[in-house]
């Protein structure tokens, strides 16, 4: 019975989680609880304890993280900026007269929206309040209306700049060298968060594709669930040339874009320096639209601090929990299930998939992140899995939990913007496709691992 106590602290957490407790107290309190009863029956060593100071410290100095804070700043930024809606007036102008155009526009100005903050609450937030009363407004089914938003929105976990793949890239690079000392690999290779970045363009822009493809066949299919709209609608009455309005909402993003990854892929800076330019390329666009103001910049440092506290006590919460966990020999638990799993390495991969999906509808992808992946990723990397597609199957994996009900986040932050005639069950119907084309790059992904692989091999083959 003792062997299953790991089981029982999990199963501890996730019932915290589901009667509403933060999850950071509810990662270390139920941590704390079980060891000091393990400690009491003589089942928990409180010498596992002894090394949290040491943790908690690699936590705060650890400068991948240092990432997320800029980030956040960079995006809240952009969204008081109202960078968006520039971009999706000027995309609304090339597409909007298409069957499907102002769907093709949101998706086309997520992905760039996602490649400038990285935060799925903002782009989803922002593209709520301005995209949907106009789609609807023009007579765009609801269920794809809203669907449309919400995937869009999530583009911000898988292209980069993601803090998702930034969180993932430093459990990930633990995982991997604990994984080759295990092996008995003593100078160990490395991973890094530019390594998932690099990685992560390619699936990113194939979801891209596929959820544009997806509108269009809709829009040609049913004509009336995503009707054209006529140009002299689009241009709001303006008399500036239309090459000068799309100039205008598309280069400044672009230039932002082109700072922040450009000096990742070209080796200039690392993703906390390119964080670091990010963040001052948002301010100088803020100012340059005049939109920051003292309260606007305090009002954003606040935000800022909020999400990145949030992350942090996560992360110390998760580490006590996964000392724990390794006190009461859940580790050899888990590395006794996955060799003794039908299939070797498929099976357990397949295994941690569905677990990541089905956890997706109670857990946030912060929990899974610090919770889950340190326990199953050391196994599968010793098992000879590449790191760099594993943590992207993660992150796509992980991208779909801000789509599946009762606790998808993407779907909370359309409803609390979406007029009241817009039903939740509208909501719910319109993401099911893309959480479907989301399993479906999956698959490619397992079929040919190439597709995430290949880049950061030619990009860092020097």
């Amino acid at each position: 019975m003792a062997e299953f106590i790991p089981l029982w602290l999990f199963a501890g957490v996730c019932v915290c989680l589901l009667f509403g407790y933060p999850v950071a107290f509810s990662l270390g309190g139920t941590a704390l609880i079980f060891a000091a009863v393990g400690s009491f029956f003589g089942t928990f060593d409180s010498v596992f304890l002894e090394a949290l100071p040491n943790r908690l410290f690699g936590i705060v100095g650890n400068e991948t993280l240092m990432a997320v804070p800029l980030f956040v700043l960079m995006g809240v930024l952009l969204e008081k900026s109202k960078l968006a809606e520039k971009l999706l007036d000027s995309m609304a102008m090339l597409f909007g007269t298409l069957r499907g155009g102002l769907g093709i526009s949101v998706i086309l100005v997520g992905m760039l929206l996602a490649a400038s903050t990285g935060i799925v609450g903002a782009t989803v937030v922002t593209m709520g309040m301005i995209s949907l009363p106009t789609m609807l407004r023009r007579g765009y089914d609801p269920a794809l209306a809203a669907g449309t938003i919400c995937a869009t929105g999530t583009l911000g976990q898988i292209i980069p700049p993601s803090i998702a793949l930034v969180l993932l890239g430093d459990v990930m690079s633990n995982a991997f060298q604990k994984a080759q000392l295990e092996m008995g690999i003593f100078s160990p290779k490395t991973i890094s968060v530019g390594d998932l970045f690099v990685g992560a363009l390619i699936p990113g822009l194939i979801l891209v594709a596929l959820y544009i493809l997806y509108v269009v066949v809709v829009a040609w299919l049913q004509p009336h669930k995503a009707p054209a709209v006529p140009r002299e609608e689009l241009r709001n009455g303006s008399t500036e040339p239309l090459a000068i309005q799309i100039i205008k909402g598309l280069l400044p993003p672009l230039v932002l874009i082109f700072a922040v990854l450009g000096s990742i892929l070209s080796g200039i800076a690392t993703p906390t320096e390119a964080a670091g330019v990010g963040a001052l390329g948002a301010a100088l666009l803020a100012w340059g639209s005049g939109k920051l103001s003292f309260p606007t910049l305090k009002e954003t440092v606040h935000s800022t601090t909020k999400v990145t506290c949030m992350v942090f006590m996560i992360l110390i919460g998760a580490s006590l929990f996964s000392l724990v966990f390794r006190g009461f020999g859940g580790e050899e638990l888990i590395q006794d299930f996955f060799s003794q799993l039908p299939g070797g390495v498929v099976g357990a991969m397949i295994v941690v998939m569905l677990l990541m999906f089905f956890l997706g509808f109670i857990l946030d992808f912060i929990e899974i992140t610090f919770v889950v992946v340190p326990i199953v990723a050391p196994v599968l990397l010793a098992m000879g899995l590449d790191p760099v597609w594993l943590g992207i199957m993660m992150a796509i994996n992980l991208q779909t939990s801000f789509l599946t009900p009762p606790f998808g986040f993407a779907l909370f932050y359309l409803r609390g913007v979406a007029p009241p005639e817009l039903k939740t069950q509208s909501i719910y119907k319109g993401v099911l496709p893309f959480i479907l084309i989301q399993l479906f790059v999956l698959l490619m992904l397992s079929v040919w691992p190439e597709l995430a692989t290949w880049l950061p091999e030619q990009v860092y083959a020097n």
